[in-house]
């Protein structure tokens, strides 16, 4: 950097420092996965269970709602329909399954494995308006969908006041 005076001084060495905002839930989901990084290490899985009865994967959902209803998607690819179960019981919509392992085969030699298999259960708590014996699914192309339809008397209606 060139100084006023024509005066040639070292390059300045400058340092960019960013901020971040701390967020509670961020350290204790990096807590969450030293530990489970650490567990796993020290007590390997046997044939298909997974320790402390954790499930084997977790499947990703979305949750949206309209006027008329509450809509759950999973993403289940490779997941056959006759292996995913749909139940509600006592307020609580659950979702199990498995996603099964291919065979091994004997000409087939596997340099690295990272998709996860076994099975799995997602559960959700089912809001005061839904009607809990009108719900339907659906699976279609590794996408199952949970329709929870709302019950008439939660949805709003128009209140008209008389201007006097």
């Amino acid at each position: 950097m060139a100084a006023s005076g024509g005066e040639n001084l070292p390059a300045e060495k400058t340092t960019m420092k960013t901020l971040t905002r701390w967020s509670p839930l961020r350290e204790l989901e990096t807590l969450q996965d030293r530990l489970s990084t650490l567990f796993e290490r020290a007590m390997p899985r046997t044939s298909g269970e997974s320790s402390f009865g954790f499930t084997d994967w977790t499947p990703a959902v979305d949750v949206s709602e309209d006027e008329k209803e509450y809509l759950i998607k999973a993403e289940l690819p490779e997941v056959k329909k006759e292996d995913v179960k749909v139940t509600v019981e006592n307020g609580t919509l659950r979702i199990t399954g498995a996603r099964k392992f291919e065979k091994e085969e004997k000409d087939k030699k596997y340099h690295r494995i990272e998709r996860a298999y076994g099975s799995f259960e997602r559960t959700f708590a089912l809001p005061e308006d839904a009607k809990a014996d009108a719900v339907a699914a659906e699976f279609k192309e590794g996408v199952l969908k949970v329709h929870l339809p709302k019950s008439e008397q939660a949805k709003p209606k128009p209140l008209e006041i008389k201007v006097s």
